[in-house]
């Protein structure tokens, strides 16, 4: 997709600056882009700014003082508090501006706050979750599944090729986080997977560490093999790259989706299963690769 070099450059803001939205930050200042930041704690803006980006003193001022407007909090309730609460992005808004939502919500509440944005600002939304985690996000490889017209796509392509490797429009609004959907659902089948085979790997007295290598290049070989599950196998789990709590908040999702579209998701149920049963037992801020412990009993925390 061509991009308007001969227009001026876009002016970024940026809302969520946690665990992904800081890595996405910083790399868009690595690739010479300067946006203007909001962070619920302050704490959060502290070391990005030091890095050279910009403090807004609350989502409305991102929104005044940026063309595109990027959005990466925890679920819907978040995304409807900074968009539409006291101070936020509708107070600041306008027809000539995007806003872009990295937060994984369903494709209905997507559709429900982007008509009120539509209605209250003229500015169009793109949803557009994103997949890969922070290390992919500060090498430019996320990737991004979006929706929304072709034309509010194309521009905030412009800066999402920064940290973005693979980026589809995949129809209009709704249609990215329905893509997530199908995301988190191969994902969060896939932890658990790892963990169990991992598990029956090293009981079973075979080198369980070349697993990845015998495996590789076969109809098994994933990302999920290739990268998760080392990382169970060398107890990575610190600091975290996502947290259990989130995909079992993403879990929950799929199923609501798959309820209201009348498709059984049987494995997809099971796998849920698991981390309720991993964040009920207090592992909800841990690194989601740490669901493994439930397999290991000799595993602390």
């Amino acid at each position: 997709m061509e991009n308007a070099s001969n227009q001026a450059p876009k002016r970024l803001g940026f809302i969520g600056t946690g665990l992904m939205g800081s890595a996405i930050v910083a790399r868009l200042l690595k690739t010479g882009h300067e946006p203007v930041i909001w962070n619920r704690e302050p704490e959060m803006v502290e070391p990005l700014v030091e890095l050279g980006a910009v403090s807004a003193s609350s989502p409305a001022d991102v929104a005044r003082r940026s063309d595109i407007v990027f959005v990466c909090v925890l679920d819907a309730k978040a995304v409807e508090a900074v968009v539409f609460g006291p101070g936020g992005v509708c107070e600041g808004g306008g027809p000539e501006k995007i806003l872009v939502d990295h937060s994984t919500i369903s494709p209905g509440d997507t559709k429900r706050l982007a008509d009120m944005l539509h209605e209250r600002t003229g500015m169009e939304w793109v949803d557009a979750p994103i997949s890969g985690g922070p290390p992919f996000a500060h090498e430019g490889r996320l990737t991004i599944m979006a929706g929304g017209s072709e034309a509010a796509f194309a521009t905030a392509d412009t800066a999402m090729s920064a940290y973005g490797g693979n980026r589809t429009l995949m129809g209009p609004t709704g249609a990215g986080q329905m893509a997530k959907v199908i995301n988190q659902a191969v994902c969060g089948v896939g932890y658990v997977l790892m963990a169990e085979i991992l598990r029956l790997a090293e009981q079973s007295g075979i080198d369980s560490g070349r697993i990845p290598q015998c495996l590789a290049g076969g109809h098994a070989d994933s990302t999920m093999l290739q990268v998760i599950y080392p990382r169970m196998a060398g107890r990575q789990f610190d600091p975290p790259a996502s947290l259990a709590r989130q995909m079992l908040k993403d879990l929950r999702g799929v199923l609501e989706e798959g309820q209201s579209l009348s498709v059984e998701l049987p494995l997809v149920n099971a796998a849920k299963g698991r981390f309720d049963q991993y964040v009920a037992a207090g592992g909800g801020m841990a690194e989601t690769a740490s669901i493994y412990r439930l397999y290991n009993p000799e595993l602390e925390g």
